[in-house]
C-alpha cells in the first residue's frame, strides 16, 4: 500500500505503481455532529444484538432507546459511514453447483394420482426467536402435501444433511417414490444424487 513517509517513492508514484487514484488515498467523510456521534453509537450496539436488523427497524429502536426522531435517510448516511449493513441471508437457497448439468423434469404433463409416486424436497430459512435465522430442509409427498421428513439447521444444509432426512423419510414412509423432485440448488441436487447412487435407489430425480 502507499505510504507518505518513509519511501523513496512519491506518493503519486506509488499510486501510479498500484494503479489507484490518489484521491481514494483519503478518507473523505465528512465530520459527524455530536447528535450523530451519539445516534451511532446506539446503531452499533442495536447492530451487534441484531445484525438483520435494517434502516426501518433500527430507526425504531434509536427512537424507542434515545427518543431521537431518525429518518431513513439519516439513517442510511450513518450506517454507510459506519460501513455497515443488515446481515440476512439472501434469496439464494437454489444457487446450482458451477458446471452441474440440469436434469429434465419429469413431471410436465404428468397427473400424479397416487400417494408415494412422486415427492418433494427444498430448502427455505425461517426467522429465529432470539434474532438470526434458521434452514429448514423438508420432504413432502406430491399427492397428499404431506411432510415426511423434517429438520432444522443453523447453517446452510450440506448434502449430508439432506441425505440423512431422506432416509428418515423412507424409513418412515417404507417405501421410495417414482420421482423424487428437487431444485437446482447445490444442497439439494447433491443429496439427490448421493441417494440416487446410494443405497436408497431413486427410480428417477427430477428438476424444478
Amino acid at each position: 500500500m502507499a505510504e507518505p513517509s518513509g519511501s523513496q517513492l512519491s506518493i503519486r508514484c506509488q499510486c501510479e505503481l498500484l494503479g489507484v487514484n490518489r484521491n481514494r488515498l483519503e478518507d473523505r467523510r465528512p465530520e459527524l455532529s455530536f447528535e450523530d456521534l451519539e445516534i451511532c453509537a446506539a446503531i452499533d450496539r442495536i447492530h451487534l444484538e441484531d445484525p438483520s436488523a435494517g434502516q426501518r427497524r433500527l430507526c425504531d429502536y434509536v427512537w424507542d432507546e434515545k427518543k431521537k426522531a431518525v429518518g431513513r435517510g439519516r439513517m442510511r448516511r450513518l450506517m454507510a459511514h459506519m460501513r455497515i449493513c443488515a446481515v440476512y441471508p439472501k434469496p439464494r437457497t437454489s444457487v446450482p453447483e458451477p458446471g452441474a448439468q440440469p436434469h429434465p423434469y419429469l413431471l410436465r404433463n404428468r397427473d400424479v394420482v397416487a400417494p408415494d409416486e412422486v415427492w418433494c424436497a427444498d430448502i427455505t430459512y425461517i426467522p429465529a426467536s432470539g434474532g438470526g435465522f434458521a434452514y429448514l430442509f423438508a420432504v413432502m409427498d406430491w399427492k397428499t402435501r404431506a411432510v415426511i421428513a423434517w429438520r432444522l439447521s443453523n447453517s446452510m444444509p450440506d448434502a449430508g444433511f439432506c441425505v440423512s432426512v431422506l432416509r428418515e423419510a423412507v424409513e418412515r414412509a417404507g417405501r421410495t417414490p417414482e420421482i423424487f423432485n428437487t431444485d437446482q440448488g447445490r444442497a439439494a441436487r447433491a443429496a439427490s444424487l448421493r441417494a440416487g447412487n446410494g443405497c436408497l435407489r431413486w427410480k428417477a430425480m427430477a428438476r424444478q
